[in-house]
């Protein structure tokens, strides 16, 4: 009789640890709440990867979700996400808020169309101040006009804005204008290494990221 006392009771242990486990997991993967302005479309519904894929560049960190984050993890070079559904060409804004917890170079490399050419923004590139688009005419975001030094600080979020136009580019960091490149005349391009980061992605290099509150709306 004590036999079948101590099963019964090891029976009911093990299923309210298997229900609080179940129950933690559950709150760990819940939905939170995205902050988009009206008329956009999230591209991060905060909770999964759903619209995007983990992009194979081969030594690339691992990226996860969690609390209404991407976490995007250095590895020995780019790491990052591609977007798998479709993205409009021209005439269109995007925002995101990002932080750098980890590592000393670009947190944000947002890979984008434009028209048929692709440009990235890199915000905190080259050790750790730059901010730019690469490339214009052959050269890269530390070397050409649109290029601006600016500090970063780790585990501060920074809200990211970038319009793409019929003519320019326009990118704004907590508010404040820091590229507006016509790009009329101008040759536009990326670097090899953002390649697979096409038509739209995000990417980091060898530095660790948080990604939150990720939309798109078109102009019209």
């Amino acid at each position: 009789m004590k036999t079948g006392y101590h099963f019964l009771l090891l029976c009911l242990i093990l299923f309210s640890c298997s229900s609080k486990k179940n129950q933690n997991q559950k709150t760990a993967n819940s939905t939170v709440q995205q902050e988009i302005p009206e008329g956009a479309v999230a591209l991060f519904d905060g909770q999964s990867l759903n619209g995007w894929e983990v992009t194979n560049f081969g030594p690339q960190g691992p990226v996860r979700v969690t609390s209404g984050k991407i976490i995007i993890n250095m590895g020995d070079g780019c790491s990052g996400i591609n977007y798998t559904n479709d993205f409009p060409k021209l005439n269109y804004e995007v925002g995101l808020e990002a932080r750098k917890t980890a590592g000393n170079d670009f947190f944000c490399g947002l890979t984008f169309p434009v028209g048929d050419s692709f440009c990235s923004l890199i915000v905190g590139g080259w050790g750790g101040p730059v901010v730019g688009l690469s490339t214009i005419d052959g050269l890269d975001a530390s070397e050409n006009e649109t290029r601006i030094l600016k500090n970063f600080e780790k585990n501060i979020w920074y809200n990211i804005y970038l319009q793409v136009n019929d003519s320019s580019i326009v990118a704004t960091i907590n508010g404040e204008e820091l590229v507006n490149f016509s790009f009329t005349n101008h040759e536009i391009g990326i670097r090899p290494e953002v390649s697979l980061s096409k038509p739209f992605g995000l990417c980091t290099w060898m530095t660790t990221t948080e990604i939150r509150n990720f939309w798109m709306r078109e102009l019209y």
